[in-house]
């Protein structure tokens, strides 16, 4: 029912369908009035000048009527004067010679013709306005009215309903055409006409705007709907989703768009496009944005917050790829059929949506720089190249502008921030924690490695970013700019460590926190760095040993010339013996509390130690067996072994994940 009451309404202003209504009355009137009595009163009878006069007559004012709108604009003012004069003196000699000659009855067809000829003037005066179609319209309702009098004084009844009809239908239309006729007019001619069609125009806009609304009930209801399911689905795999470009209008019922764009041709026919546009504008970005930025990106909620990356990334492909190109398909199904500017008007639809995913890379670009943001920032700037295609296939010029705005400022960021990488990665609460007393890997070394690995992971991003907004020349033949900021930052890193390792006193366990985090560092970067900007992991075990177990072989070093024979001799060996015994196991007790990072690590030292240290000590043994006897076997080398197995625990170091900030960047992602 609705339905039919738009397409009522809707064909009852429109113009075009009154140039066929008032076409199609002329012909009946002339037919009518050609085989009626007027006419052989007036004319005589019917012979072929006649004939040929009055259709040719016919024939002029029916395309007079039927193209009167390609004329109206060109007609002064004159010419519109004179046109009334004219059609006031044939009405009136009309008149005169109708009263004189007819004294008899009318017949059926003078009133038809009276009838459309009314009709026609009304379809006249609802395309141009000359001044004389209204004149004309009460001329043939006033003929109408005396004609049915002459019949029967009660059929005048029939009459004066049928021109009731047609002047308030008359002035219907004046309320829809004041904004039209105005111009035309003096300024006070205007102020009249609007104060006149006031009412009628405020009466008709409620009507129109009532039933616009019911429609956009009808389809925000099942926007909601679809809602609840799109954040259903992007809660899983997002990415799916984004590929279903038609996701949102498939959703939609067919009727509820139709009932929507035929009210919308209604109200624009009626004159009210402006009224229609704004408020389906006003009503639709509203939407657009609690769904975008309140629900799917949760600022609404919590505000600003930097573990909302990984949000905004969701929002902005789900925006861009779903919801907008949705929302403009519905836009054009629904003005399909109006004057308005399709690309202005959508672009409004979703400004102040598309403004906010673009003010929070804004805010996140202001936050002070860090490592983490580095990666954030080259995230979010890969997602903007990504869109910038959906950006121009969907909007004008000055929000593409704006996301290429930010798209560049957030490269520029981007390569600013890794130009202060190798300062950034140490400028953490982890990098000011104290070292471990047992020698274990600092909390700076994991952390400042998962930064330099995921640097590694986004090179080619990050040298896109470098490539696009230079700002220096790497330096070197053939080394790229992203090659020698790293360098400095593995320089500058083993410069922090070996600063760290000055905390220590002993300085064997200096060396060994320089071997362990180094040698972590190399494990974590062995895909994607060579040893060359580390100094050998080697070095640093050779200074180790140096600095522990070469004052505990010492003691073993004999004179080459001592006899073994003596027994001044033998209780020297002994002496040494007892010595080094007491410490090694001193040694092994204080290093079976350091921590190592790894297995290998671990066994990689004992090798090295027992390399060292067993040769000596197989020597000293051999060379004085036999003062020593059977005492001997106190000191068996497996014991030597079975005591180096037992140095350094192992650190609670999960060696096949980054770091700990991979476990942050699970965190951002699944946000």
């Amino acid at each position: 029912m609705t339905l039919i009451l738009i397409h009522i309404r809707r064909w009852m202003m429109n113009t075009k369908g009154w140039k066929f209504v008032g076409f199609a009355s002329a012909v009946v009137g002339l037919v009518c009035y050609a085989l009626s009595s007027s006419f052989n009163h007036l004319f005589g009878n019917w012979n072929l000048l006649k004939i040929i006069l009055y259709t040719v007559f016919s024939f002029i004012i029916c395309l007079l009527i039927l193209f009167a709108s390609t004329w109206q604009h060109s007609t002064s003012l004159r010419f519109k004067a004179h046109s009334a004069f004219l059609v006031l003196t044939i009405t009136s000699v009309y008149s005169f010679f109708s009263d004189k000659i007819m004294n008899g009855k009318p017949d059926a067809y003078s009133l038809i013709s009276c009838a459309a000829f009314a009709f026609m003037s009304l379809s006249l005066w609802r395309q141009i306005r000359c001044g004389f179609e209204v004149d004309l319209m009460y001329f043939y309702l006033g003929c109408l009215i005396v004609q049915l009098m002459k019949i029967n004084f009660l059929l005048a009844i029939v009459g004066v309903c049928y021109s009731y009809c047609l002047i308030i239908l008359r002035s219907s239309f004046s309320s829809v055409n004041v904004q039209h006729e105005t111009p035309c007019l003096s300024l006070e001619e205007q102020q009249v006409v609007v104060q006149v069609d006031s009412e009628h125009f405020h009466t008709s806009l409620e009507l129109l705007l009532q039933q616009f609304l019911t429609c956009m009930k009808e389809l925000m209801q099942n926007n909601s709907i679809i809602a609840k399911m799109l954040l259903e689905k992007v809660k899983g795999n997002y990415k799916l989703v984004v590929t279903d470009h038609n996701f949102i209008l498939d959703a939609i019922p067919d009727e509820t768009i139709n009932n929507l764009r035929e009210t919308v041709k209604l109200m624009v026919d009626a004159g009210f496009e402006k009224e229609c546009s704004d408020l389906y504008i006003s009503l639709r970005k509203e939407w657009l944005k609690d769904l975008l930025i309140n629900k799917l990106l949760g600022l609404r909620k919590m505000g600003f917050q930097d573990y909302m990356i990984g949000r905004w990334i969701k929002a902005s492909k789900v925006a861009l790829r779903i919801l907008f190109p949705c929302e403009r398909r519905l836009y054009d199904r629904v003005f399909s059929e109006s004057f308005m500017s399709s690309d202005l008007c959508f672009s409004e639809i979703c400004r102040r949506a598309t403004i906010q995913l673009l003010d929070f890379a804004d805010s996140f670009m202001n936050q002070s720089p860090s490592a983490w943001r580095l990666f954030k920032t080259v995230d979010m700037f890969e997602t903007l190249c990504d869109l910038i295609p959906e950006f121009e296939a969907l909007f004008t010029d000055s929000l593409v502008n704006e996301a290429i705005k930010t798209k560049n400022r957030l490269g520029e960021v981007s390569r600013d921030i890794f130009m202060e990488f190798g300062n950034l990665i140490f400028l953490t609460p982890d990098a000011e924690l104290d070292c471990w007393v047992d020698g274990g890997v600092h909390p700076m070394t994991c952390e400042a490695t998962g930064y330099i690995v995921l640097a590694f992971w986004s090179r080619q991003k990050v040298e896109q970013i470098l490539r696009d907004y230079p700002l220096v020349v790497a330096n070197g033949a053939g080394t790229s700019l992203f090659d020698s900021q790293m360098e400095l930052t593995m320089d500058k890193f083993e410069r922090n460590l070996e600063a760290k390792s000055q905390t220590y006193e002993d300085s064997a366990l200096r060396y060994f926190f320089m071997l362990n985090n180094i040698s972590m560092i190399k494990y974590k970067l062995e895909n994607f760095w060579d040893d060359r900007f580390f100094k050998n992991t080697r070095q640093y075990l050779e200074l180790y040993c140096k600095s522990s177990w070469s004052n505990v072989i010492d003691i073993l070093k004999i004179d080459i010339n001592q006899s073994a024979a003596s027994n001044s001799d033998a209780n020297s060996m002994k002496g040494k013996l007892n010595l080094f015994n007491q410490k090694f196991k001193e040694m092994c007790g204080i290093q079976s509390t350091w921590r190592v990072f790894d297995e290998q690590l671990k066994k990689q030292i004992i090798i090295y130690v027992e390399k060292m240290l067993l040769p000596d000590y197989e020597n000293f043994i051999a060379r004085f067996e036999n003062v020593l006897g059977k005492n001997a076997d106190e000191y068996r080398m497996s014991d030597i072994q079975a005591q180096l197995n037992h140095l350094f625990l192992l650190q609670d170091i999960d060696v096949d994940s980054v770091s700990l900030i991979n476990c942050t960047n699970r965190v951002i992602v699944s946000s």
